[in-house]
């Protein structure tokens, strides 16, 4: 039976930026019902820092803008810090290999401080290249992955992933990388999941769903077979170069009427934008 939904709606991943729409974009998400959002970190991917400092200072920076949205917005904000897998791969090519791993550990080192200090609520976008690379970047992005699992284990911090697409090992892999290293599967987000959010997909991991038109029918369909359950997102970049990419602000709330509209229960809707976020990532602030 189809129904409406006027219920809490949660973007899981966000981004935002001073020299992009901003406010504004967030507005609009707030305009259409969206009440709260993950708001993941998002380098800059043309000079990304070098040292420990250089990571903390760009962490502040989307920590005082998680502040601004919900002060001026009154929107709920959790935020995700870490080392986007696509500027640290180029930097594993164009800087030693010893000094690019250094790095990489000083951005985590940074992220896990502000976790641990109650101003961000897990780590990501972290994981390996989803274009081609050579063998040695995809085994280093893999080695460092796995070892970013195992810290977030022992410090019981939620981890957002970003790697690669549709292929069929990608969920089995990543769920015994964890497994090897203790970390449970459910403290692992695939971001830009495909919609396919069965158990025999997804295998324990929770998939946050890219939330295009066509993720829709897949996800109705999988339903059924889905015991973590789910997120959705839309992975906004508020690129003044690309607006709208990858799905604008409006989105979730639109798709997350039309799920109610298809006939979702309520209490699956109750959990992808309440209850599961919270068991992940805990509280708003």
């Amino acid at each position: 039976m189809s129904g409406e939904w006027n219920g809490p709606i949660l973007d899981n991943h966000f981004h935002l930026n001073r020299s992009g729409r901003f406010l504004a974009a967030a507005e609009d998400f707030k305009r259409v019902g969206g009440t709260d959002i993950v708001l993941v970190h998002c380098p800059d991917f043309q000079s990304p820092p070098t040292d420990y400092k250089g990571h903390a200072d760009a962490y502040s920076n989307t920590i005082s803008i998680a502040a601004e949205v919900r002060g001026k917005l009154d929107l709920g904000v959790r935020v995700i810090l870490g080392p986007h897998p696509a500027a640290f791969a180029h930097q594993f090519e164009s800087m030693s290999e010893e000094d690019a791993v250094e790095n990489y550990w000083h951005s985590i080192d940074a992220a896990i401080h502000f976790v641990n200090e109650g101003q961000a609520h897990g780590v990501g976008e972290v994981g390996r290249p989803h274009w081609k690379v050579s063998e040695e970047v995809w085994n280093l992005s893999n080695r460092l992955l796995e070892e970013t699992m195992s810290i977030a284990s022992k410090e019981g911090i939620p981890l957002q992933l970003h790697v690669e697409g549709e292929s069929e090992s990608t969920y089995p892999d990543l769920a015994l990388m964890a497994d090897r290293v203790g970390l449970p599967r459910h403290r692992l987000v695939r971001h830009y999941a495909p919609g396919d959010v069965s158990e025999k997909a997804t295998c324990g991991l929770i998939p946050s769903v890219l939330m295009g038109k066509d993720s829709i029918p897949k996800l109705l369909e999988s339903l059924p077979e889905c015991n973590t359950g789910f997120m959705l997102e839309t992975d906004y970049m508020d690129d003044p170069r690309r607006p709208g990419a990858v799905l604008g602000p409006k989105t979730v709330p639109k798709r997350t009427r039309a799920l109610a509209m298809a006939g979702i229960d309520e209490e699956i809707l109750w959990n992808c934008h309440v209850d599961l976020p919270l068991r992940t990532y805990g509280p708003n602030p």
